[in-house]
């Protein structure tokens, strides 16, 4: 696999992480049939898949349409990010990510008895939020031909994969990983996630004002 491929898509896992949902999808899907559980898997899957396509394609017009410099969204981009790594570390979570218990998930599905919930919450803001958002753009900005466009769309869709099967299997990981292990593999991906955000602030820096690099 291209290394750039391995890249985009560690940084979209690490941003993304479709772990931290499988106890809000357990909870949405509570009695639900497996039938019905897969189809809102795949409902969400493909509602996180459509986002980063859609953000890869038409990301850079936004932010023209806008009058945003690629540099100063990669500086903003690079600050929000590292806030989000940060706060996982200190096992706050995800700060632009709602909590889990601040989904009223009899409510949503009492209001709303189809798979609307697998879009929202469930794929936007919980598995891609503002924060995946921002660096789905960030990479999209750097694509200079149409093979490397195909790389970051080739690198979501698997991570489409990897979260539709990490959803598929949500009962056997959470009793494997448990409140700690899910703890510590937040904590490890905080670290990662702010290593990758001082690496997006500089490049925006850099862009924004070249004139403090030489």
């Amino acid at each position: 696999m291209n290394t750039e491929i391995i890249t985009i898509l560690l940084a979209f896992m690490v941003l993304m992480q479709p772990f931290s949902a499988l106890t809000l999808f357990l909870d949405f899907t509570k009695g639900y049939s497996n039938k019905n559980r897969r189809k809102f898997a795949w409902i969400c899957t493909l509602s996180v898949v459509i986002t980063i396509i859609f953000f890869t394609v038409l990301g850079n017009l936004l932010l023209k349409l806008l009058g945003i410099s690629l540099g100063a969204f990669q500086v903003a981009g690079g600050i929000l990010v590292f806030i989000i790594g940060l706060n996982m570390m200190n096992g706050d979570g995800n700060p632009v990510k709602p909590d889990q218990e601040e989904v009223d998930v009899e409510h949503v599905q009492e209001v709303v008895p189809s798979m609307v919930s697998a879009v929202m919450p469930m794929a936007f803001p919980m598995i891609i939020g503002p924060g995946g958002v921002s660096t789905v753009v960030i990479y999209a900005s750097r694509v200079n031909s149409n093979a490397e466009l195909i790389q970051i769309i080739l690198a979501g869709f698997l991570v489409g994969l990897i979260c539709f099967v990490s959803l598929m299997a949500a009962h056997p990981i959470s009793r494997f990983l448990g409140e700690e292990g899910l703890s510590i593999t937040n904590r490890i991906m905080g670290m990662l996630l702010a290593a990758v955000a001082v690496e997006i602030f500089f490049n925006g820096l850099r862009q924004f004002m070249p004139s403090l690099f030489g």
